[in-house]
């Protein structure tokens, strides 16, 4: 299937200075990638660190070699990095050394990051047995995929902020890797300003037999798991449940999949994950990191954590035949085109406070950013789900008339001189 050009990648792309239109990612060579994973037989994270051809030794070394070949095509712009770190929990009572690896696209701005993400890692119906296939396709060969497809094409320009290219271990045992790179994050000062996690995105078949193929889910915190009590007091008495840093994510990437002709509609979950499930998204959050899941509108679980098996005359097990890639090519393009317009944004505003209590008037302040040409101020009414009015302005504050700040939401974007936008701030009362 060929996917259409999307003019709203085009925009950017003349904007950030690249000379050429982007390509549609290639379901063709999505395949490819899914494929060759699975042919490492199981990816356990508990398997071989060393076989060369089977385990997740060998998946690791290959994710590493894909990065390599990336970033020779484009003349250095991506180095690899290996992190690990040992871990013990129940999934793994002996302890194992969990290994991210990352492919690094500095950007003009090396501490303000971008992260997408998948997990490499596979497993059976027993966690622990690394003696089974577990071909592990949709859960997460497809992720994996999808952050190669996206390094392939964003590597072709430069941006502001710098991405990050992760591939997870340790997911299955705990989201230990999700757990190690959110850590680094933190210890290296890196100011995040989103992180894409990328986790069963590649299947449009349901357990219930219906095919969902014209959306996708992206899962997005609402109260902040890194808030304290007064944090959350604040953010309840300013009416800001539905606007904190990871769910302005999420709807910045509903709106930027829109855009997208014939492509697929962003399902907005208000939830950090799947009902009592989890994934590598979440240590981010836990650290106070903007971070949202995308995963598959309708799920198969015959087909996740399954022995190879038919019981019942049902097929048991993650095989590639049961995947759809002009879906998961859609589900790539989106998150292609979200970062293509956060990394090449400044980043999102800090200190946006509004005041007007008993008046009709409200005053929207910030504090600069750099590298911004200008400021979109949004606001809507309080009983609306989505902006409804903006305003461009060169300065730092903004007075809006008759706009009462009883009734109506405010927050506060900076715009690049090319136009590329970044993540609205709510603005919230001034410290006192």
């Amino acid at each position: 299937m060929r996917i259409l050009l999307i003019p709203a990648l085009l925009a950017t792309t003349l904007l950030t200075g690249a000379a050429e239109a982007p390509q549609a990612p290639s379901p063709t060579r999505l395949k490819a990638d899914v494929a060759a994973l699975v042919a490492f037989g199981t990816r356990n994270t508990l398997s071989s660190a060393t076989d060369p051809k089977r385990g997740i030794g060998a998946a690791r070394t290959w994710a590493a070699a894909r990065f390599e070949a990336i970033g020779k095509s484009c003349g250095g712009c991506i180095s690899v990095e290996r992190i690990s770190r040992s871990f013990t929990g129940p999934r793994a009572p002996n302890g194992v050394i969990v290994e991210d690896v990352l492919g690094i696209q500095k950007g003009r701005d090396p501490n303000r990051v971008i992260i997408i993400g998948a997990h490499i890692d596979s497993r059976g119906s027993d966690t622990l047995d690394i003696t089974k296939d577990a071909p592990g396709a949709n859960d997460d060969a497809s992720g994996v995929a999808l952050v190669l497809e996206a390094a392939r094409h964003l590597s072709k320009q430069k941006f502001d902020a710098t991405i990050v290219y992760a591939i997870f271990s340790g997911e299955e045992q705990g989201l230990w890797g999700g757990t190690l790179l959110a850590e680094t994050a933190k210890e290296r000062g890196w100011e995040v300003s989103a992180m894409l996690n990328n986790d069963i995105v590649g299947n449009t078949m349901g357990q219930n037999g219906i095919r969902v193929a014209d959306r996708v889910r992206v899962f997005s915190e609402g109260i902040r798991a890194s808030e304290d009590i007064k944090e959350q007091l604040a953010r309840r008495g300013n009416g800001g449940e539905d606007d904190g840093p990871s769910r302005a994510l999420a709807k910045t990437v509903d709106a930027v999949a829109a855009s997208i002709p014939k492509g697929l509609d962003v399902f907005v979950d208000r939830r950090p994950d799947r009902f009592g499930r989890g994934g590598d998204h979440e240590p981010f959050l836990r650290l106070g990191y903007p971070a949202v899941r995308f995963s598959v509108g309708a799920e198969n679980w015959t087909q996740q954590h399954q022995d190879l098996r038919t019981e019942g005359g049902i097929d048991y097990g993650d095989t590639i035949d049961k995947m759809d890639f002009p879906y998961l090519a859609k589900v790539t393009a989106i998150n292609i085109a979200a970062i293509r317009r956060l990394a090449a944004a400044p980043g999102a505003p800090k200190g946006v406070t509004i005041s007007g209590a008993s008046s009709f008037d409200t005053l929207v302040k910030w504090q600069p950013v750099p590298g911004a040409a200008k400021y979109r101020v949004y606001w809507r009414r309080t009983d609306s789900p989505g902006w409804t009015g903006k305003r461009d302005v060169a300065a730092t504050s903004v007075t809006l008339v008759n706009t009462l700040i009883d009734d109506h939401l405010f927050a506060v974007a900076a715009i690049s001189a090319g136009g590329a936008e970044s993540v609205p701030v709510l603005a919230g009362p001034a410290p006192r």
